[in-house]
């Protein structure tokens, strides 16, 4: 022992305790429900009596005790001198809480290493450890797992072994990163081949070969970040137990297709909506036995937790039997809110209470009705790019669905060209693509409508939406849902659909609501994947007509139009964002060249651009408009991050008025500039 380190042999215990005590937990709930079983009273026992021997040998002596306490209970049941009852599960769950604490106390269990440590607290004088006392003391609640480690997912071997190896998710998701990045590496490598060598990669064995071998390995990473759903049931079981018996009602938990694996950032994502909506289904939906019994049902109710693949999804639904969701009091609280319910069916109106504030709760608990209400639940879900949706009939039911992808390291994206450029939208917010057809579209308030089962989707041009300009394409149409809202979008051309492997945007760039995230194309170029409910919330809040010709005339708007060039996407956004906050119309262009386009049909009151950009650059296109007689007075603020005093002057030669450097760039100093330029303040 003394080899091995007393340091690194408390960690190998804390890391196998942990597997241990979230199978002890799994033991105990199933006694609950089988308590003449024998044999399961033995591997409670036997577990207990690994732990203690385990923490002895890692010189923990406080958990070998608390262990060896717990271990004398299980052995009176064992030898029949306890019966197994609600209670004696009571005290044995509370005990396994207080031994996870200490074990989670000792300094190997402390993950940052330079974090504060937790001391191990010292056995009383003259006591011989836990007691049966100490056991029945309360105990805070469990709480609920928000990460799902790998070891998790694994129980241990009857052999002793664990069968696994503990590896930070850190290090994992490295792994997957740069997986990607050789993927993309590789898609460069044959795109150079046609180039420049006009070779068909396909035609290349080696070539193919190492596709094979990079898809298998894409494949085996993918894997390793995958676990069960049966991973976080443990939690959800306890929670139903501990609550039912708190407010005196009798529910049976039940389980199905929870083998049924998913990425592990996805499930970590969902693990605080299913607890919710777990312990919610206690609160408001499950009788206590009295009133089950007045309404004909048997006194024991029913929570069950059912999972599914489907395709490159999974569904998870959480359903009891208990009063479903008051119709009435719907009604109320969206009268309260303002919230229009003529027309909407019996689905439609249970699922306004995923409404932010939606409230049905008559008084506040401490479970529930404390103002966090499903709308926590469905912004969850859609983080993990999934939709979720709620059906009910009064007094029989009521049933929760989550749809996520397996993982959000990959999605199924539609490919469509907008614009010019080419944008992602995941697939399951796709309800439908439909050719141009004019005698589909009417006007309504202005604005194209296309109908849809008989309800009309308003429509816009996405590469408005997206900010490449006022654009008009005769394309097909898209319609999107964010769950609660439908909308369509008019693209240039659908380009097909395909795997997307999606990576987040860097913490710098500032979060664009459109925007879900990038990924590498085979020819290094970025392809955007768009957020369709921060899309559908983006075109509502429009100010523009789609009717081709028309023109922002918002009350109160300066009436002084902007036009913003700058070949990033990102750039633009956020330059757009900040002048249409202050009331300026603002058109934007991803080059010079396109800048000049738009200047010779609508001249503009003011140009900010960046210096370079592909086909015209800056300073090429500062000096078009100071040659061009009928734009040759229009003021020209440049936004680069070209810093040296020699670009200034280049700039200023160039004809440019203004000149500020992106990394000194605020929103203050944008509108000072621009306000200067046009006179319109200060």
């Amino acid at each position: 022992m003394a080899g091995l380190g007393s340091d690194r042999l408390r960690l190998l215990f804390v890391q196998e305790a942990d597997v241990r005590l979230t199978e002890l937990g799994r033991l105990l709930l199933e006694l609950e429900q089988r308590a003449d079983d024998l044999e399961l009273v033995r591997s409670v026992y036997r577990e207990l009596h690994t732990l203690k021997g385990s923490a002895a040998v890692a010189g923990l002596e406080d958990v070998s005790q608390i262990a060896h306490g717990l271990e004398e209970l299980v052995d009176d049941v064992r030898a029949g001198s306890r019966p197994v009852t609600p209670e004696m599960i009571d005290t044995l769950l509370r005990g396994a809480d207080r031994l996870r604490g200490a074990v989670t106390a000792t300094p190997a269990a402390q993950e940052p290493p330079t974090s504060k440590r937790a001391q191990v607290r010292p056995r009383p004088q003259g006591g011989s450890g836990a007691t049966l006392g100490t056991l029945l003391e309360p105990s805070p609640e469990p709480p609920v797992v928000r990460g799902v480690p790998p070891a998790a997912a694994t129980s241990p071997r009857p052999d002793g072994g664990s069968g696994l190896i503990l590896v930070p998710v850190e290090r994992l998701e490295e792994l997957t990163r740069l997986v990607g990045e050789t993927t993309s590496a590789h898609l460069r490598i044959g795109r150079m081949l046609k180039d420049r060598f006009d070779v068909d990669p396909g035609t290349c064995n080696e070539f193919n070969e190492l596709a094979r071998s990079l898809n298998n390995l894409h494949d085996s990473t993918m894997r390793t970040q995958m676990v069960p759903v049966s991973t976080v049931t443990d939690q959800l079981h306890r929670a139903v137990r501990d609550l039912s018996r708190a407010q005196g009602k009798d529910v049976r938990w039940e389980t199905a297709g929870t083998d049924t694996e998913l990425d592990r950032g996805v499930l970590h994502r969902l693990s605080d909506s299913l607890m919710h909506l777990v312990r919610n289904a206690i609160d408001h939906g499950i009788e206590t036995p009295d009133e089950r019994r007045r309404a004909g049902k048997p006194e024991q109710a029913t929570v069950r937790l059912h999972a599914m693949q489907l395709g490159s999804e999974v569904i998870i639904t959480v359903t009891d039997d208990g009063r479903g969701i008051d119709g009435g009091a719907v009604e109320h609280e969206a009268r309260r809110l303002g919230i229009e319910t003529d027309g909407l069916s019996d689905d439609e109106r249970a699922a306004l209470t995923f409404h932010p504030g939606f409230s049905t709760a008559r008084f506040v608990t401490d479970v529930s009705g404390r103002g966090v209400g499903l709308d926590v639940v469905r912004t969850h879900v859609e983080g993990a790019h999934g939709r979720v949706d709620v059906r009910s009939e009064p007094g029989t039911g009521t049933e929760f669905r989550l749809i996520v992808p397996i993982t959000v390291a990959v999605l199924r994206c539609l490919l469509v060209e907008a614009g010019g450029q080419s944008f992602a939208l995941p697939f399951h917010r796709v309800l439908l693509t439909q050719a141009h057809n004019p005698d589909n579209v009417t006007y309504a308030e202005g604005r194209p409508v296309v109908w849809v089962d008989r309800h009309p989707l308003p429509v816009h041009q996405l590469g408005d939406v997206v900010g490449l300009g006022e654009t008009v394409s005769d394309g097909p149409v898209v319609g999107l849902t964010d769950g609660s809202q439908r909308h369509a979008f008019a693209v240039d051309r659908l380009v097909g659909q395909r795997d997307v492997v999606i990576k987040a945007l860097s913490p710098l760039v500032p979060r664009l609501p459109a925007v879900a995230g990038a990924s590498v194309e085979a020819d290094g170029s970025i392809l955007l994947v768009l957020d369709p409910p921060g899309l559908i919330q983006r075109a509502r809040h429009s100010p523009r007509p789609d009717r081709p010709g028309g023109r922002d005339e918002r009350p109160g708007a300066p009436g002084r139009s902007i036009l913003v060039v700058d070949d990033a996407l990102i750039v633009r956004e956020l330059q757009r964002g900040i002048l249409e906050r202050v009331g300026f119309h603002v058109r934007v262009a991803g080059d010079g060249q396109q800048a000049i386009a738009q200047l010779a049909q609508e001249p503009t009151d003011l140009v900010v651009t960046d210096i370079e950009m592909p086909k015209m650059d800056g300073f090429a296109l500062t000096e078009a408009i100071r040659s061009h007689p009928a734009l040759a007075n229009i003021p020209v603020l440049i936004v680069s991050s070209r810093s040296s005093d020699a670009d200034r002057q280049r700039g200023l030669d160039a004809g440019a008025d203004g000149y500020i450097v992106k990394s000194a760039f605020d929103e203050s100093s944008l509108l000072t500039a621009v306000n200067r330029l046009l006179g319109t303040g200060s």
